[in-house]
């Protein structure tokens, strides 16, 4: 919250703005339990209800309004939403090109299994997110081209979309453009490509666990070889790389994944009408009796339109309202100042420097687990809590800058109710193997492994030199 914002006040004080998440967390668990599992669509109800409750807590009405307005109104809220809506369509053109599916017979004639096709999807997913430090980017693209190929090949849908998220996690923790690389360095007053260097044997090793747990976890166990049946493709999908490869590229060269995939759908929309592979806006007739969006009057028929654009904006939807709506209860405890209580909270246990490790993390993970992001949660973090708790305890603020970033790409990608997860299954809906957030989640490995990689770290006292010499160095030269 900034310091010239009013406080929202609660019945209770601060602790209760966290209210709209206990509700939200609350009501998720209980359907789970009572249904088996929960669609993102299903998930608006608890969210809606979790604003609601919180309302009646709220000792000025119109302020809590003003909160709720401004979350959803923010740009924090407005840039995933934007970003979704032109990746729902690049993504929609690709799936309809047939890519997939080329790319699942080519796998299958060069004798790749399902296994190994996994664990292809999560290095290529890794490489992506590096080059473009977007992990959201990376899951459009993922899901838009590796998850139908994969499920094609018969690997486990929840598995392959585990890699996917994996790979953006890799990358939003080590790519150098990521914003969570570049707030938790600036929070510590560090270079950028030291700090990326100083963190590179950390992501390094929780890939590798990521690695291993596709193999152990794939029903296959290991790879088979390619599957037996044929697998029939159109050869002019393939032409479908040339949109892929220039998306790949500019989202590179620019780091914006709105101009990357702005390109990339106009450039797919042109390839795949001269190759013959779809249309890009068809009408299709269908009953007097179902609803209409188009009638065309003097021809007595109904129509309703239909194509690659207008499904690709409209999968998109159910995400984007469960992102507003959770947007709303990030700004409810921003500005009742929940955060803040909880941080000073666990301030309170940082007399060692193991206990100052674990709280810095502590606070990073819990804060971007609620919020569903993890660079504001770095920012909350880093420059007032965990810089000063570095230097007691001479830690090297490169080690703290990979703590905050580390930690804060783990349970945010993860946890059923976070944009990763929700993003995800806006994309998986209308393929042919769609899933829920309770699929998908434990196999989000690279997640748990860089959390066991980091405590690990802490405990034994690894990286709490980390870049200390280079540190020092500039420090004389300045």
């Amino acid at each position: 919250m900034e310091a010239n914002e009013k406080k929202l006040e609660f019945y209770g004080g601060e602790w209760i703005s966290f209210i709209p998440f206990l509700v939200f967390l609350v009501l998720i668990i209980t359907t789970t339990f009572i249904f088996g599992s929960i669609s993102d669509g299903a998930l608006w109800i608890p969210a809606f209800m979790a604003i609601v409750v919180g309302f009646f807590f709220a000792k000025n009405k119109q302020d809590f309004s003003n909160a709720v307005i401004d979350g959803m109104a923010s740009k924090e809220a407005l840039i995933p939403v934007v970003c979704w809506l032109f990746a729902g369509v690049f993504s929609r053109i690709l799936r309809d090109s047939g890519l997939a599916l080329g790319i699942a017979g080519i796998a299958a004639n060069m004798g790749v299994g399902s296994t190994t096709f996994t664990i292809i999807t999560f290095i290529a997913s890794a490489i992506f997110a590096t080059a473009t430090g977007t992990g959201f980017g990376t899951i459009a693209a993922g899901m838009g081209v590796l998850y139908p190929a994969a499920v094609a090949l018969g690997a486990y849908p929840p598995l392959v979309a585990g890699a996917i998220i994996s790979g953006g996690a890799f990358g939003d923790n080590l790519a150098p453009v990521s914003d969570t690389t570049i707030c938790s360095a600036t929070s510590q007053g560090v270079d950028v490509p030291g700090v990326v260097r100083s963190r590179l044997k950390y992501a390094i090793v929780a890939g590798i666990i990521t690695i291993i747990g596709i193999l152990i976890f794939s029903p296959g166990k290991v790879s088979t070889g390619a599957v037996t049946e044929v697998i029939q493709y159109n050869p002019n999908t393939l032409f479908m790389f040339i949109p892929v490869i220039a998306t790949i590229i500019v989202a590179v060269k620019t780091g914006d994944i709105i101009i990357a995939t702005i390109i990339g759908s106009v450039v797919g929309a042109a390839t795949g009408v001269a190759a013959g592979l779809f249309d890009l806006v068809q009408i299709d007739v269908v009953n007097a009796t179902k609803p209409a969006l188009l009638t065309v009057y003097g021809q007595g028929l109904d129509r309703t339109i239909g194509g690659i654009v207008y499904s690709g904006l409209s999968n998109m939807i159910q995400v984007i309202i469960l992102a507003l709506l959770l947007f709303g209860s990030i700004s409810v405890m921003r500005k009742g100042q929940g955060d803040i209580k909880l941080l000073n909270a666990l301030n309170k246990v940082t007399d060692t420097r193991i206990g100052a490790e674990l709280t810095i993390s502590a606070m990073v993970i819990i804060l971007s687990a609620l919020m569903g992001l993890n660079a504001p949660a770095i920012l909350a973090v880093g420059a007032s809590f965990a810089k000063p708790l570095g230097k007691k305890h001479n830690i090297s603020p490169y080690r703290i800058a990979n703590l905050l970033d580390a930690q804060s790409n783990t349970f945010v990608y993860s946890l059923p109710w976070t944009p990763a997860i929700i993003y995800t299954l806006g994309f998986a809906a209308d393929s042919s193997a769609p899933l829920v957030a309770s699929d998908i989640t434990p196999y989000v490995f690279y997640a748990y492994a860089m959390l066991v990689v980091m405590f690990i770290t802490t405990i034994v006292g690894i990286g709490q030199n980390d870049n200390l010499g280079k540190e020092n160095k500039v420090k004389k030269t300045a």
